[in-house]
């Protein structure tokens, strides 16, 4: 079976002389955990306002004056609007509505809506973040405003909706849309819709069908603020971008001076110090280009947008000085510390700070938004930074760098946010990790971030290296790059806490899918990259599942979906049980650590768990009944063949782990239960030059990624014949963008491509099947935090983004690593 190939060395060999740039759907800046994690979703830097990763505007601003020109090289104002009609995420409005379809008119004026019921905005059916509880399919809504005419230009519709909508304006069709908008979007009003403004009262009225999933309704009218004229503003030309495992890295060129930009993330999950430490590093190095000597100057803004869920937030800003350090710092008004839950969510408690040292004589001040620039362009800026209260804020900083010329000038500005709480834990508040206990505070974290940061830079830059050239030599060039463009996103998924037990919780949040807390199917796919740097941060995402059996908050014989819904882990809050997938997943996780770490003591305190979870797959896993796996998006299906290759492989985990903690008896009465099972299933599952989806289904096939735990922890359940016969099947069904996940769609999971790869005996055939994920990474058109669920035939995005499962792109890694 073993063939021999060189190609794997000839890439470590030669390295970085054969590299080639990813050109990333989005490139991470800021990342630490659901919160805060802002990204540039575009190929220069300059090209737009940075975003938060669900796509929502979280502006940092660069600016850098040359001998009194100015080149902006960071971010962009965006759009700012003003409100017409506040909509209710500003400002809850009353309106009337029905739940039943409505007589015709309704959407008139005139319509008589007396019997309608009255609420107030936004509707929906997220508890902490709607004003009115709207849980069934549809809702008529109507709400009359009073328009007392003015200036009609660049006016828009400020909507939020889900699923399929409807607005009319005085009776006249102006929107309509199916399908959902996961954000507020504004929509030109058109002209016609303007024309039907009347001096005195109008009327929206809006119908929504909730055809599945959330329900939604927000509606508005806003309109653009058009930015003031003012000096010249150059776009620094971008050179070159960099991404490594904790770093990006731009280089531009600044009319006489070249600027190189550094984004730190400081993500070492050997350090649970500075892992959980909220704080990452902007390092600015410039130099002459020219030979000459250049007076410059630097400019960093930072929007309280980082610290806001809506723009219509009142925010408090100020600043002061904390020993050696320069500190602004801002935060909602309301503080309303762990009040919502959802996955479009950012958050609006705690407080961000940016921090400079005083010995680079910043001059620091607040100003509303829109007028971020004006001071620093007009050179009258000054350190103003008394208490400020108001709405979309700018933290401005300006580093003075005078005469630059052929030595490089650097200066360092740091950006932090301590959230108070990060989690409710059954009920408990908890602290983020870097708080537990001690006598501690966020200047303080500042000014060791500081102190510590030359030791950082060399320990990332460190990390980056080892972890693309052992990915180079195990996978090569294209499957490096992956990996490092999965790392951050993967950890930045996370928050890392202590539990009142005393255990490590490391809790994902269901990123663009459902937005639950620590689910188990989101852990299994992640688990690689924890697996291969840290397994107690694996520990730390299964412990509050194990608790939440053996505290007997969870009775059922199989492992929970998840905790909740982030970030309140108060209990399973996903609709539906996956009890093969989870058990399974659990089972085979706990294995792998016991693997890692050379020793079955987690297993061993979480035994009578286990066995449940065991038994139940024992009697229910091998030819499971109509449930939902893993990948739900598919849909229901009941003998899923690859679902139980997942409960064999547990089961044969479980004897594994058996037999090392000295239940002989057990371990061989499994083991003879997994020899049958296998037996049964290679007939049950065949399909002549394949194995298929379900079981005496010919004609149908799917990946089989869970064999990959069989290969990785030598179980020797399957024969390898199996593998072989899979591995050369999937070579004939691939598509542009890799192969689909079955053959019912062709769209595909990336992360299960990169498991079906590692089946792989040769370097042919793992970069025959990751050179698509490769392509489909760097040409995808949807430019947004790596999504990895994405159509095969053209690179589209299905759904999801910026999850933490992209950590399974590890696993390659990891089977070598479990080799040696």
């Amino acid at each position: 079976m073993k063939k021999v190939c060189a190609l794997f060395a000839v890439y470590f060999s030669i390295g970085l002389l054969i590299a080639q740039d990813l050109r990333a759907p989005a490139y991470p800046l800021i990342t630490h955990d659901p919160y805060f994690s802002i990204w540039s979703f575009t190929d220069q830097l300059n090209a737009a306002p940075t975003k938060h990763w669900t796509g929502k505007d979280q502006s940092l601003l660069g600016l850098i004056k040359v001998d009194g020109k100015t080149y902006r090289f960071l971010g962009d104002l965006g759009k700012e609007y003003n409100s017409i009609i506040s909509s209710g995420d500003e400002k809850p409005f009353e309106a009337v509505y029905t739940e039943t379809q409505p007589a015709g008119g309704w959407t008139n004026t005139g319509f008589n809506d007396a019997a309608w019921k009255k609420g107030m905005a936004p509707f929906g059916d997220n508890e902490s973040t709607a004003k009115t509880l709207w849980k069934s399919h549809d809702i008529w809504m109507r709400r009359s405003f009073i328009w007392n005419g003015g200036d009609v230009n660049a006016l828009f519709l400020k909507l939020l909706h889900d699923d399929n909508a409807e607005v009319y304006l005085n009776g006249e069709k102006i929107y309509s849309h199916t399908g959902w908008l996961s954000k507020y979007h504004y929509i030109p009003l058109p002209e016609s819709a303007v024309k039907k403004l009347v001096k005195g009262k109008n009327m929206l009225a809006v119908h929504v069908a909730n055809t599945a999933g959330g329900a939604s309704l927000d509606v508005g009218i806003v309109r653009e603020v058009k930015p003031p004229a003012g000096k010249i503003i150059m776009l620094a030309e971008q050179k070159k971008v960099t991404l490594n495992a904790t770093q990006t890295i731009y280089e531009f060129s600044c009319g006489p001076v070249n600027l190189t930009l550094s984004f730190t993330s400081p993500l070492l999950l050997n350090d649970l110090n500075v892992l959980s430490r909220p704080v990452s590093y902007l390092s600015a190095a410039v130099v002459s280009n020219d030979g000459a000597k250049h007076d410059v100057e630097l400019y960093f803004g930072a929007s309280t947008a980082l610290a806001v869920n809506t723009g219509s937030e009142t925010v408090v800003a100020s600043g002061y000085k904390s020993g050696n350090l320069n500190i602004l710092k801002a935060g909602t008004k309301e503080q309303p510390v762990l009040q919502k839950k959802g996955d479009d969510l950012r958050i609006d408690w705690g407080y961000m700070y940016v921090a400079v040292p005083e010995k680079d004589r910043s001059v620091q001040y607040i100003t509303p938004a829109k007028n971020a620039f004006n001071a620093f362009l007009s050179g009258t800026y000054r350190s103003n930074t008394p208490s400020t209260e108001g709405r979309q804020l700018m933290l401005n900083t300006v580093l003075p760098l005078g005469k630059t010329g052929i030595d490089t000038i650097s200066k360092v500005i740091m950006l932090g946010y301590d959230d108070v709480y990060a989690v409710q834990y059954f009920g408990q508040n908890l602290p983020a990790w870097w708080k537990d206990g001690k006598n501690t505070s966020i200047e303080k974290e500042l000014a060791k971030a500081y102190s510590d940061y030359n030791t950082i830079i060399r320990q990332c830059k460190a990390f980056n290296t080892s972890m693309y050239n052992d990915a180079l030599k195990t996978g090569g060039e294209e499957y490096a790059q992956l990996c490092a463009l999965a790392y951050r996103q993967s950890i930045a998924a996370h928050k890392l806490v202590k539990s009142p037990q005393g255990e490590m919780l490391f809790l994902s949040k269901e990123n663009f899918s459902n937005g639950s807390i620590n689910t188990v199917d989101v852990t299994y796919p992640s688990a690689p990259l924890y697996l291969m740097y840290n397994p107690d941060l694996l520990k730390g995402m299964l412990n509050g599942i194990f608790y939440y059996s053996e505290s007997g908050k969870w009775t059922k014989p199989f492992a929970a979906h998840d905790l909740g819904t982030f970030p309140l882990a108060n209990g399973q809050t996903y609709g539906e049980d996956m009890p093969v997938e989870e058990a399974g997943n659990m089972i085979i996780l706990t294995a792998a650590i016991a693997k890692a770490e050379g020793n079955t003591n987690y297993a061993k305190k979480h035994w009578k768990t286990l066995s449940t979870w065991a038994g139940y797959l024992l009697k229910e896993g091998f030819d499971p009944v109509n449930q939902l796996c893993t990948d739900d998006f598919a849909g229901h299906i009941a003998r899923n063949a690859n679902l139980s290759v997942k409960a064999i492989v547990a089961l044969g985990c479980y004897a594994m782990l058996a037999d090392q903690l000295g239940e002989k008896t057990t371990a061989k009465q499994y083991k003879d239960s997994t020899a049958k099972m296998v037996e049964k299933w290679m007939k049950l599952a065949n399909d002549g030059d394949h194995y298929s989806l379900t079981f005496e289904n010919p004609g149908t096939w799917s990946q089989k990624y869970n064999l990959v735990w069989d290969k990785i922890l030598e179980l020797k359940l399957f024969p390898e014949a199996v593998y072989d016969k899979e591995i050369k099947y999937y070579l004939t069904k691939q598509n542009r963008y890799g192969l689909p996940l079955d053959s019912r769609k062709t769209y595909t999971k990336s992360d299960w491509i990169l498991w079906t790869a590692t089946l792989t005996d040769n370097a042919e055939d793992f970069t025959a099947l990751v050179k698509p994920v490769y392509d489909y990474v760097n040409e995808t058109p949807d430019r947004v935090p790596l999504s990895d669920w994405h159509e095969t035939t053209n690179g589209k995005k299905v759904g999801f983004q910026a999850r933490s499962v992209v950590g399974g792109y590890f696993i390659k890694l990891l089977a070598d690593k479990f080799k040696k």
